[in-house]
């Protein structure tokens, strides 16, 4: 759940069921809830809450019990609608403020977030775990310096706190000082050398390459008695990137099934979904209703870069962020979150009218902007999972630019199932799933370039690779910019960067990537039937796909 969730919890949870704080103060069914919570029993904390506060509708600690239990299950707009009541009833209740934060900051609303803590720093501004969850905060809203030293002002009065270091390892990484995060990864992996995600995030830098002694570190680990499924999932991510790098690979992806296969159990993903998605999206969005309505937000700023994850999405940003016109920000939420809310999706975004259609483009710029920390005219939303919402882009922003960066099907598949994500991104844990997924991206953004020829440019990362300044001039071109120098000398480029390839698009151009899946071939029998006509047709798509 997080490392300022798990901070808080444990706290939280540690004065709920305070036995010696509970009488007279706890009736004794909260008491029993709270006992229920900590042992992770929800189903039976959530009929003792609910029928505490059928009798009791304004015991506060009873409703933030609730909302810890919506926030467990995923409910998080019950969560917030919960915490709110509950900081209504009592305002001075700093442990449902501070959670409420929480659940904002991971709704994709920090700087809510960032509101309620500086309030909280006025009613406390001592507690440790106040000053971490500000530290996650400021973070998501692209702050990484100032998380820094917050992490630091933590680790200063609490020093043997490993999921700190972790933390703090991670506003390292995407600063670029590559060194002290995997000297933080490593102090926490000292302090408990069970952390899997410590291990997983030294091996999520791409340029470490573990060591014999660490091999067998995290293969005691793995064998620990009553090792926590998240542990032993990091740590098997992290021994299939060490197998990998040895070059073994049936023993990589034993290690990677074993990870995916707990990812699966914890997270189901049910591929038939997003085929509907992409059924739906085609059949509404066709050339003559796209071409009936035009209007919407008239601002050029946004760039967006869709596509499947490890397409070298990163890499394009970076090249972009390196002109002097484009400011990268981050792969922002904002998007797909609007979307949802239209009414009927996606036969409603046709409905809206262009009033609607501008208001929704303008809201989403003044989303985005909270990630902005330059003038700079242009900036890049990565987000490679807007290729669901293309046909959304141009409705609300027509004028946004919009790039695919896509990969082949084998290695980009591949690379995705042997990279854990934290979160959103469930396909990636079956080989089948993960193919299906690629194969219904193709789909969909077949019917775009049918509907909206010429709209988006494709970014083909093996050409890329293969000729980088012509595709780098192609790339700048379609988004109406000069070349620049500094767009082939990326790497040198001063920026943050959070996701998974951040290290490597610090180095030149990345060549090792293009065949590495060919190691893997007597392996992949269920990837290539699940994307079918999709792999042969590579770069393009299969002609099936273009005769609706």
């Amino acid at each position: 759940m997080g490392l300022a969730w798990t901070l808080f919890a444990v706290k939280t949870l540690c004065v709920t069921i305070n036995l010696s704080d509970a009488p007279p103060r706890w009736h004794p069914r909260l008491l029993e809830a709270a006992l229920a919570l900590h042992d992770n029993q929800l189903n039976i904390a959530e009929p003792l809450l609910k029928a505490h506060l059928k009798e009791d509708p304004f015991d506060a600690k009873a409703i933030r019990m609730l909302a810890e239990l919506a926030w467990r299950i995923g409910r998080l707009a019950d969560a917030e609608a919960l915490l709110r009541r509950a900081v209504e009833i009592a305002p001075g209740f700093t442990a449902a403020r501070a959670q409420l934060a929480l659940v904002l900051g991971r709704m994709g609303r920090p700087a809510e977030a960032l509101q309620l803590l500086d309030q909280l720093f006025e009613q406390d501004g001592e507690d440790l775990g106040h000053f971490n969850l500000k530290a996650a905060t400021v973070a998501r809203l692209g702050d990484f310096e100032e998380a820094i030293t917050l992490y630091e002002a933590v680790l200063a009065r609490a020093p043997k706190q490993p999921r700190v270091w972790l933390s703090y390892g991670h506003m390292l990484k995407t600063v670029g000082r590559q060194d002290d995060g995997i000297a933080a990864y490593r102090r926490a992996i000292d302090l408990n050398p069970t952390l899997g995600e410590a291990w997983f995030s030294l091996s999520n830098l791409k340029t470490v390459t573990f060591s014999a002694g660490d091999v067998s570190a995290m293969t005691e680990a793995l064998a620990e008695p009553g090792l926590g499924d998240e542990d032993r999932f990091h740590l098997e991510f992290a021994l299939g990137k060490a197998m990998h790098d040895a070059g073994k690979a049936e023993a990589a992806i034993s290690h990677y099934s074993a990870g995916n296969a707990l990812r699966l159990k914890g997270r189901p993903y049910d591929r038939a979904k997003i085929s509907r998605s992409v059924d739906r999206a085609i059949d509404a969005f066709s050339a003559t209703a796209l071409a009936a309505r035009s209007g919407g937000c008239a601002a050029p700023d946004p760039i967006f870069i869709v596509g499947m994850p490890r397409a070298g999405s990163t890499l394009v940003e970076q090249i972009l962020a390196s002109h002097s016109l484009v400011e990268g920000t981050s792969e922002l939420p904002d998007l797909p979150m609007l979307a949802r809310k239209v009414a009927g999706y996606p036969q409603g975004a046709l409905d809206l009218t262009e009033a609607e259609r501008a208001a929704i483009g303008a809201d989403y710029l003044e989303r985005a902007s909270v990630q902005r920390r330059t003038d700079r005219p242009y900036f890049v939303d990565k987000l490679p999972n807007n290729w669901l919402f293309v046909s959304f882009i141009h409705l609300v922003l027509p004028k946004a630019t919009i790039i695919d960066a896509r990969r082949h099907p084998l290695g980009c598949c591949l690379s995705n199932f042997r990279q854990h994500f934290a979160r959103g991104q469930d396909f990636t844990y079956d080989m089948t799933d993960v193919g299906s997924y690629y194969a219904d991206y193709v789909r969909l953004m077949a019917h775009v370039d049918t509907v909206l020829p010429g709209k988006v440019h494709r970014v083909i990362y093996e050409r890329m690779v293969d000729d980088t300044e012509a595709e780098v001039r192609a790339l700048l071109a379609h988004c109406g910019l000069d070349f620049e120098p500094a767009c082939l000398a990326f790497h040198e480029t001063k920026r943050a960067v959070r996701t998974a390839s951040s290290e490597q698009v610090r180095q030149p151009i990345y060549r090792q990537a293009t065949a590495e899946w060919q190691q893997y071939e007597p392996f992949l029998a269920p990837l290539r039937e699940a994307l079918g006509p999709v792999l042969d047709a590579y770069p393009k798509a299969p002609a099936t796909f273009l005769q609706r």
